[in-house]
């Protein structure tokens, strides 16, 4: 219960500093680059996944031994680099 209101707090918080740089940028004469920076770092953080979840908590989502199963072995090639950074015959 107190981790949820932290977490609100924080964030009713951190977004009232947001509305009032984006205000004072767009109203203030003399609005700088600490408005600016507080703009464009809460309009960055908008643009995380913030709704992604691991593979395996995905409703609907397959195990790994299922996508094992289905792409089959791995592969084991590997091309060794030449000497003398030339192509091989045709």
């Amino acid at each position: 219960m107190a981790g949820r209101i932290v977490r609100w707090g924080a964030a009713l918080g951190l977004g009232v500093v947001w509305w009032w740089a984006v205000l004072r940028l767009a109203t203030a004469p003399d609005a700088g680059a600490l408005e600016g920076a507080v703009v464009a770092g809460g309009w960055g953080l908008s643009l995380l996944p913030v709704h992604c979840v691991p593979r395996g908590r995905a409703a609907g989502s397959l195990g790994s031994a299922v996508w094992r199963a289905v792409r089959g072995p791995a592969t084991r090639a590997w091309p060794r680099p030449r000497s003398d950074g030339g192509s091989g015959p045709s």
